[in-house]
């Protein structure tokens, strides 16, 4: 059994296509469909119902679907750890990270890089998205993590969506509905974080576009300040999910659903230099990125096809002395 064999299931499983599993591969279908041939040769039996144009598990392939999950990450978990012990992989990572991602994901990225590469010195800068931009092009930091932003020298690469989402404490009108419309949030105090960040900005945009001039209480530059104010009722906010997750567990905060309106989301970036060759460690941390939040950076992608085409490159031949 091979790991590409696990890959080319557990990928058609999920996308319930052959087609589609191929491209989300990068191989081609017949390549894939012989991947999952051998694979169910050698477990005896067949894994797939094909259906035309789309394909779903046999009894056979859901009965091995969490098997096949759990093999393909320790797998992949022991060829990291290979890697890591080849390398030695060590060195200084410099991270820069915009002020709300370094509080409220930051520490899980970090403990999932520590975790696979312990001797690897993290060494972490915080501030707008703007100020990790700047450090990113001259070269302060080996990677940023902020909002999208665009310069002819950096890689913008999104890894996750975060979703800003309208606040009110437990005793609001609004908290009592459950809902609210941009037109009566106009009539209400709103309490907003930081004018200088990629938030502040993207309710300003959102409002524009309602047509209405919202009355803003107060600016605050801190999240846990601002959501405090919300607690004793200065006024509702607007704030990125990931950073009340907590206050609605604890029921301090409640979530008030916007009508008559599209999601609001916040691109979240990896950024990077422009450049030929990368440091194990950057590679390394973009990986993690890679796995944690299901994307397939660029990056990441070039370095596993280069490692594949290796793979499969004919030796050299020798040439015969003279």
């Amino acid at each position: 059994m091979e790991i590409a064999q696990l890959e080319a299931f557990l990928e058609a499983s999920k996308r319930g296509s052959f087609r589609r599993a191929a491209e989300g591969l990068y191989v081609t279908q017949p390549a894939l469909g012989a991947r999952i041939h051998a694979l169910e040769q050698e477990m005896g039996g067949i894994l797939f119902h094909r259906m035309g144009r789309g394909v779903r598990l046999t009894e056979m392939g859901k009965a091995f679907l969490p098997f096949a999950e759990r093999a393909l990450d320790q797998l992949k978990q022991g060829e990291e750890a290979v890697v890591a012990a080849r390398q030695a992989l060590g060195g200084v990572l410099t991270i820069a990270s915009a002020r709300t991602i370094g509080t409220y994901s930051l520490p899980t990225m970090l403990d999932r890089f520590r975790a696979k590469f312990p001797a690897i010195k993290l060494h972490i800068k915080v501030g707008r998205s703007s100020d990790v931009l700047n450090m990113v092009v001259d070269e302060e930091a080996h990677v940023g993590l902020a909002r999208e932003l665009h310069h002819p020298d950096i890689l913008a690469m999104p890894i996750y969506e975060e979703e800003i989402v309208l606040v009110a404490h437990p005793k609001h009108p609004f908290a009592m509905k459950g809902k609210a419309s941009i037109y009566e949030i106009a009539k209400e105090p709103l309490i907003l974080y930081d004018p200088g960040s990629a938030y502040f900005v993207l309710i300003q945009e959102v409002c524009q576009e309602a047509g209405i001039v919202p009355r803003v209480e107060m600016n605050l530059d801190s999240i846990e300040a601002t959501k405090r104010m919300v607690e004793i009722g200065f006024g509702v906010s607007f704030l990125p999910l990931g950073a009340i997750e907590r206050d609605l567990r604890q029921k301090s905060l409640v979530h008030i659903t916007l009508t008559g309106a599209h999601r609001v989301v916040l691109p979240t970036c990896v950024l990077i230099r422009r450049a030929q060759h990368y440091s194990p460690a950057t590679m390394a941390f973009l990986r993690v990125l890679s796995e944690m939040y299901n994307t397939k950076l660029p990056l990441v992608k070039a370095e596993a096809a280069a490692a594949k085409e290796q793979e499969s490159a004919p030796p050299e031949k020798k040439k015969p002395g003279k």
